[in-house]
């Protein structure tokens, strides 16, 4: 489960009506930097997003934190977006070469946007899955922006790392 940044506890605390002015995304860009070489970079998706929530006022809110988690959903997402331009254009090329040679070697392009669209179907029913356990309480918002935040940081950083391979 994707039981994430301790909702139980925050769920109810803090202003609802405040802005989100804790998000930057360069903490987890420092995160990111600062890791060493037997750290995964998983363990800095959520960073940007828990600093939103301890510096924002009523971070701990339900809006705040479906606020904060969100600000970086879309940061992840426009990485994901990135690596998979990068790795499909790379993919293109490696499918003419194959052409080029004569090769009947499947298409890595179409197998590329066959996983990306079943990657997408996953990660809904994943999360859609993660929503049900809140019985429909005001923390299943949350819990969903939250297993979206993370599945989408973690197929941003496999194709990140699909794009520096070659």
């Amino acid at each position: 489960m994707w039981m994430i940044l301790a909702f139980s506890a925050g769920v109810a605390t803090g202003s609802s009506g405040s802005e989100v002015v804790g998000f930057d995304p360069v903490i987890t860009g420092r995160c990111l930097a600062a890791m060493s070489e037997d750290q995964s970079p998983r363990s800095c998706i959520g960073a940007s997003a828990e600093h939103c929530m301890e510096t924002t006022e009523g971070g701990w809110s339900t809006r705040g934190m479906s606020k904060c988690l969100d600000q970086e959903l879309q940061y992840w997402d426009a990485r994901l977006n990135a690596a998979y331009g990068k790795v499909r254009t790379m993919r293109k090329a490696t499918d003419k070469e194959m052409s080029d040679i004569g090769s009947s070697a499947p298409s890595q392009a179409e197998a590329l946007l066959a996983m990306q669209r079943a990657w997408i179907a996953y990660r809904d029913a994943t999360c859609d899955y993660e929503r049900s356990h809140w019985g429909g309480g005001s923390g299943g918002g949350p819990a969903t922006v939250s297993c979206h935040m993370y599945m989408t940081a973690e197929q941003a950083l496999f194709l990140e790392a699909d794009a520096i391979v070659e």
